[in-house]
């Protein structure tokens, strides 16, 4: 029997599971379970990588200056106060492996990222999974789970997978009334697709102990580079740069980000064809009887009679050659998760779960 065992908490980790991208027997296939851009990442960032291949014997900046500052300079943020990482989910990380260990408590929401139990158990946290209502982060739920052991609280806002989002003064009810040693994260990796939504930048200037992450993979699609950023206060910076590999972003990573940050017409193109296409779906979905929330992002939560109706409709889909995502490991077994695609995949989507719909009756 072998004597080498993992710290606490390792073999409780499930295997996070990626978004299918193959159907059997299915060669031409619409992937709308990953929440990629569907018109790719902008021209630019195509040719910052072309550009960056002569030097790939370089090694990578270590602090990401250039990056930083394009990133202050677009978000009207102090560069000095922004990390990044390999997506958003490894600024996530650091925060856990700086501030949270055994003993403690993570707060994650019934409906939150599948990441946060991982993190919290990577670390020999203790995740505390709290309710959500009707789909929604509920502010009064996690305040009530708060304890002396509470060193993080992650909250998803606009939320993933349900596609919804709480005011920003229900994110500041929330951050007053969190203790002064817990730490707020609020993963905006979703608020691009928000008019004026500043992703919580506004109370990480207000509060000490609040700190936002957003990412490249989504809206800028840059998914294949793995980039993300977080803000916070400075002295949490300087916490987190500690755990930081000093090499952890690739010079290409960075080259297409900074290109992609830069092309704010690309980023309002996206932005505007993805609510148009997004409002058009739900509403022809609505039609044939299947209902969604209002959504904050760049997907729908499809909502069924119940899981067997849910996993009836995916299968059926997939022989259509469509790919989404059930999402009953979210607690939300009588759901499917459907990307908004380009106009040809959203009006694929629609004939087929019309025509399932039909087939149904």
């Amino acid at each position: 029997m072998n004597k080498i065992t993992p710290q606490p908490g390792i073999m409780d980790i499930a295997l996070y599971q990626g978004g299918q991208s193959r159907v059997a027997g299915v060669e031409h296939v619409i992937k709308l379970s990953s929440n990629e851009n569907p018109f790719g990442p902008s021209p630019k960032a195509i040719e910052a990588v072309r550009d960056s291949a002569a030097n790939l014997h370089r090694y990578p900046s270590t602090d990401h200056r250039s990056l930083r500052h394009v990133i202050g300079e677009r978000q009207g943020l102090d560069p000095e106060r922004i990390i990044c990482g390999v997506g958003s989910d490894e600024v996530l990380q650091f925060v856990a492996q700086a501030y949270a260990g055994c003993g403690d408590e993570v707060i994650h929401t019934e409906h939150g990222f599948s990441m946060y139990p991982i993190i919290a158990r990577m670390v020999g946290a203790k995740p505390v999974m709290v309710p959500e209502r009707e789909r929604k982060v509920d502010v009064d739920a996690i305040l009530a789970a708060v304890s002396k052991r509470t060193k993080v609280v992650f909250v998803t806002n606009p939320g993933n997978p349900t596609s919804t989002m709480i005011s920003q003064n229900e994110l500041k009810r929330l951050a007053d009334n969190l203790p002064d040693d817990c730490l707020l994260v609020i993963d905006g990796a979703y608020a691009e697709f928000v008019d004026g939504f500043d992703g919580g930048a506004a109370l990480v200037d207000q509060y000490q102990n609040v700190i936002m992450t957003r990412t490249f993979s989504k809206i800028y699609g840059l998914g294949g580079m793995r980039v993300g950023w977080g803000y916070a206060q400075r002295d949490i910076i300087e916490v987190l740069n500690r755990v930081r590999q000093p090499f952890n972003l690739s010079l290409t990573a960075l080259a297409a980000a900074e290109a992609a940050a830069q092309d704010e017409e690309y980023l309002n193109f996206c932005r505007s064809e993805n609510a148009r296409l997004r409002s058009w779906l739900s509403d022809e979905l609505a039609k044939v009887g299947v209902p969604s929330d209002p959504s904050s992002t760049n997907f729908i939560l499809a909502r069924f009679a119940d899981q067997v109706e849910a996993e009836a409709c995916d299968d059926f889909l997939k022989t259509r050659g469509l790919i989404v995502r059930r999402v009953a490991g979210y607690n939300l077994p009588n759901a499917l998760r459907i990307t908004v695609g380009d106009e040809e995949a959203c009006r694929r989507v629609v004939a087929a779960i019309s025509e399932f719909k039909r087939g149904a009756e």
